[in-house]
């Protein structure tokens, strides 16, 4: 089984990601637990990993990378391990939500992290920290440092280079509309000295420059308004699929009911008539560089 296809909530397969280089993945939650279900029915049926493996028509390592988390299964591995193990269908639609592990991306980040990388369109409401793809490397660097628990020197270099590989979509992909709204408070609120500031704004002002960005400022005395529960990410594929994106403490839901995600494309829809425009925002930017 590659990536080449996924899964939405059970409802058939989708073709939402690129194809990508067949690898040994690093563990994540997903394949680790697959894993973990696999051996419990292998040994709940009585067989070794050496029987099971002659029965499947795979190795007894390969069967072991399986259930330790150290390799993707085949769809074949899959299809028959069902027919072995009882034909339950628990093997067969857990296998549709494996993802890879991914150094530098939080685990329940990383679906949407692939899906950013083919949508045809992306839109971002931020109300806590500046957006991911226009952080500045000193103020990426510094979010990372004050996260709790600490990383290690080299967890925090991993976490930066995939937050500036992921900015590089914005310029290698110039027919792809980025939208962002942001809280004016956000661009207000210091880290490190005025210097890094300056380059934090710069940064922010560069990168929303190119005609398929468009930055927008909710402005302080904007009084309450449509995204009030959160921030949101939301994007469509190249199927013309709209899915959406919310994040929280230690967690982060990918959203594909259609009824949900037409609410918050609404919601970010009004937010735009009430934010800044283009032209406005980049002004204000400008005016606290100025102050600084």
């Amino acid at each position: 089984m590659t990536d080449c296809t996924e899964s939405m909530d059970g409802a058939g397969s989708d073709d939402l990601t690129a194809c990508e280089v067949e690898r040994e993945p690093d563990p994540s939650d997903s394949l680790r637990t697959f894993g973990a279900v696999v051996q419990a029915l292998r040994e709940h049926a009585g067989f070794s990993r050496a029987d099971f493996g002659d029965l499947v028509r795979f190795s007894k390592h390969t069967v072991e990378s399986v259930e330790l988390g150290r390799r993707m299964p085949d769809e074949s591995f899959v299809e028959r391990a069902e027919d072995v193990l009882g034909n339950t269908g628990a093997l067969r639609r857990s296998a549709r939500f494996l993802t890879r592990g991914e150094a530098g991306l939080a685990a329940w980040f990383r679906r949407w992290a692939r899906l950013e990388r083919v949508a045809v369109s992306l839109c971002t409401y931020e109300c806590r920290l500046v957006p991911g793809l226009l952080q500045s490397e000193d103020y990426a660097r510094a979010v990372f440092e004050g996260t709790i628990p600490v990383v290690t020197d080299g967890q925090l270099e991993a976490l930066l280079a995939v937050r500036l590989e992921r900015q590089r979509m914005l310029h290698e992909r110039p027919t792809v509309p980025f939208s962002f709204i942001v809280e004016e408070h956000v661009f207000r609120r210091r880290f490190g000295d005025a210097e890094q500031m300056r380059a934090m704004l710069d940064h922010v002002l560069e990168h929303s420059a190119p005609r398929n960005v468009t930055l927008q400022i909710m402005p302080l005395d904007g009084g309450l308004h449509a995204c009030l529960d959160g921030p949101v990410q939301l994007l469509e594929t190249p199927e013309r699929r709209r899915l959406a994106y919310s994040e929280g403490q230690q967690n982060g839901r990918l959203i594909s009911d259609a009824k949900e995600v037409s609410l918050l494309y609404q919601r970010y829809d009004t937010l735009r008539s009430q934010a800044l425009n283009p032209k406005e925002s980049r002004g204000l930017l400008e005016r606290l560089r100025g102050e600084l």
